[in-house]
């Protein structure tokens, strides 16, 4: 069979509905996307612990404090998880790491900014983590089998996130105007990021379109961002909060939400690593990774030695 007949063959079980499973033919531009859209997953799952974790020794109570610990913990797991199904093609969790660790990976934008204050970790709860659940039910439905599954558990974790985040929000704008002040400081601070959480717009987008031909997205970014809109925007005004973008509404005639456009010369400064936050999450991750290297070659030899045996 033809490498031209193969593609036709592949595109029609994508387009039917079937998945992909690790030891099936692909094109290679599938497997290299898959690759770095789930290694950046995977990056996203564990550097987005960090803003949060931070807050561990300093949350409000015992119960927060708990709850706050068994998310990281989650999120932790859920990088781990994505790693493995990356790993189904053909890379190597050590490669993704390095890369990640030597500037050539990414992650998302959104978690190289600073969490300030504990209203900050409720936002990140409820609109970050609501905004991940809008983008990550979409890839429960995509074309690459390990990576869907791995979306199920996720998202049904996630789900639990948003809930705590959001009953987080519910207690601080029932309490004193100072604490309501602090939800709506943190909101402003977070809005335009969330806003760039879901990628450029479509017609910036390099690898959107391939992705949706190959059904590894099921939803553009643009999509993705309106989805996020109608689910949320209604939520934040219902608490008395003030979205800070005067111009956002629901235009009825179009059927969609306008908006002023995030700076999106901010996004592609941050991407490349001239974030606020960029160099200490880096530098955390390396301090990780090379703490952690006396387990990983104590692995290594207990293999070897079983090898041996």
């Amino acid at each position: 069979m033809t490498e031209e007949a193969k593609l036709q063959e592949f595109e029609a079980r994508v387009n039917r509905g079937d998945k992909v499973e690790p030891g099936d033919w692909m094109p290679e531009d599938y497997r290299k996307n898959l690759i770095r859209m789930i290694s950046q997953h995977a990056h996203s799952e564990i550097v987005g612990a960090l803003p949060e974790g931070t807050w561990i020794p300093y949350a409000p109570n015992f119960k927060r404090k708990m709850a706050l610990i068994a998310k990281v913990q989650d999120e932790v797991g859920h990088g781990q998880m994505l790693y493995k199904a990356a790993e189904t093609l053909g890379v190597s969790r050590e490669e993704m790491i390095n890369d990640l660790l030597m500037g050539r990976a990414t992650y998302s934008n959104v978690f190289n900014y600073p969490a300030e204050t504990w209203a900050d970790v409720a936002i990140i709860g409820w609109l970050i983590d609501g905004a991940a659940i809008v983008n990550q039910t979409k890839l429960l439905l995509g074309s690459y089998g390990p990576y869907a599954r791995a979306m199920e558990r996720i998202c049904y974790e996630e789900g639990f996130h948003l809930k705590q985040g959001y009953d987080a929000i519910c207690e601080m704008m029932a309490g004193t105007k100072n604490q309501r002040d602090l939800v709506q400081d943190a909101l402003n601070r977070w809005w335009w990021p969330i806003m760039m959480f879901f990628g450029p717009r479509d017609k910036d987008s390099v690898h959107s379109a391939q992705l949706m031909r190959w059904k590894v997205k099921i939803k553009s970014n643009d999509e993705l961002r309106q989805e996020f809109l109608g689910k949320f925007v209604p939520k934040i005004r219902a608490f008395g909060l003030v979205i800070p973008d005067p111009e956002l509404r629901y235009d009825e005639e179009k059927g969609e939400w306008l908006f002023t456009e995030p700076d999106w010369d901010e996004f592609k400064r941050v991407i490349r690593g001239n974030g606020p936050m960029n160099k200490e999450r880096i530098a955390v991750r390396r301090l990780a990774h090379d703490e952690g290297r006396w387990v990983r070659e104590a692995l290594e030899r207990f293999v070897e030695e079983g090898k041996m045996a």
